[in-house]
């Protein structure tokens, strides 16, 4: 009998610190800027402030990209642009430096952190820290089938746990969470109408590649069809996971969780990492209390669990290529809202509020006046 329990989330996981959030709000009406004039960016140095206990807040100085990689076996239908099976080929170019995510990690002097759940490749071919973690080649094709045994679904939540120890013990202090999979925008769409109680329709988009008309449809139906096997077990989210979810979205979901326990904030890139904290959100309703959403991809399925999750993405340019690029495209907004809630000084404590610094437009505008009594007078 499984040792894992997830109902302990709800107690381990706490909501970022709301005392310190209101002293951060004190701090920004205190600064020499009027308040609302930055915008969201307010709102994010609140946010990280209360998620690191500390006013004013630290800049991020140590993120990381975490990947986690599987394929699926639900891709032999036709339902991706890329061939079944070759998620390994991205992993390689992606450790090469040779995809979207290396170039934009290396110069914004990010590590790459790849985690190899379910590959459908011999794991000599992989460094041994990208595959230490695997559980199986390749998942299920959930149309008829499960994607994970109980056993191996415990294995990957608790790979997924390890990982995220593994971040907040070696002082990460933000992590962009996304994938690289072949299938899994499949998968992650059958989570979201799962759970969104829909239809395969509303959360069936066009992946990373846009798939043509035909395989739209092959992916509609194929969603439906494991959604037909999603629902009788949707009381029981580890269950879900085995049966729909595959070892990366099983890992994924693991990691946020734990990461909300270590208190180590989450920039969520794209659908798939949206599913997996759509069922996290299941698993504890606080956990989203750690998480931004970094992008809007246009994947249906994304917007659904996010708008069920309350969260609103950062940004809004139409990246679909996954691979956590979305969300550090939002890295530096993120980072940009930390250097000016901590550095941006204070009024003077005889100043009135942020504008005394030059001529308040009411007293500018009365000065004329006074000026032409002081005349009549004389």
């Amino acid at each position: 009998m499984s040792s894992l329990n997830l109902d302990d989330f709800t107690d381990l996981i706490e909501r970022p610190d709301g005392g310190v959030r209101r002293d951060a709000e004190t701090h920004r009406e205190r600064r020499i800027v009027p308040p609302g004039s930055l915008g969201r960016l307010d709102d994010l140095g609140e946010w990280l402030a209360a998620a690191q206990s500390a006013v004013p807040v630290r800049p991020v100085e140590r993120p990381r990209v975490v990947l986690f990689a599987g394929d699926h076996g639900i891709a032999e239908l036709g339902v991706s642009a890329r061939a079944a099976g070759s998620a390994a080929d991205l992993v390689r170019a992606v450790l090469e430096g040779g995809r979207p995510v290396s170039v934009l990690a290396r110069r914004l002097g990010v590590p790459v952190r790849v985690v190899d759940m379910a590959l459908d490749c011999d794991p000599a071919s992989l460094p041994e820290d990208v595959v230490r973690h695997r559980v199986r080649r390749g998942s299920g094709r959930i149309d008829v089938e499960d994607a994970l045994s109980p056993e191996e679904a415990e294995a990957a939540f608790r790979a997924g746990m390890a990982v995220a120890d593994e971040e907040a013990d070696s002082g990460t202090d933000l992590v962009v969470l996304g994938d690289v999979s072949v299938g899994g925008t499949t998968a992650a769409g059958v989570l979201v109408a799962a759970l969104c109680g829909t239809d395969a329709s509303v959360v069936t988009g066009r992946g990373g590649l846009a798939i043509d008309d035909l395989a739209w449809m092959r992916k509609c139906a194929a969603i439906r069809d494991a959604l037909r096997r999603a629902r009788p077990v949707l009381g029981d989210q580890l269950q879900l996971l085995a049966t729909v979810g595959g070892a990366d979205l099983t890992a994924m979901t693991g990691f946020l969780l734990q990461a909300a326990v270590r208190k180590l904030p989450v920039l969520l890139d794209g659908v798939v990492a949206s599913a997996c904290a759509l069922v996290g959100q299941r698993v504890a309703f606080r956990a989203p209390d750690w998480w931004l959403a970094a992008h809007d991809s246009g994947e249906p399925g994304q917007a659904k669990a996010l708008d069920r999750m309350a969260l609103e993405p950062l940004l809004s340019h139409g990246v679909t290529v996954g691979e956590g690029v979305g969300g550090l495209l939002a890295l530096p907004l993120v980072q940009a809202a930390a250097a000016l809630a901590a550095e941006l000084p204070e009024l003077p404590e005889d100043a009135e509020g942020p504008g005394d610094a030059g001529q308040p437009e009411a007293e500018a505008e009365a000065e004329p006046a006074q000026e032409q009594e002081a005349g009549q007078a004389r």
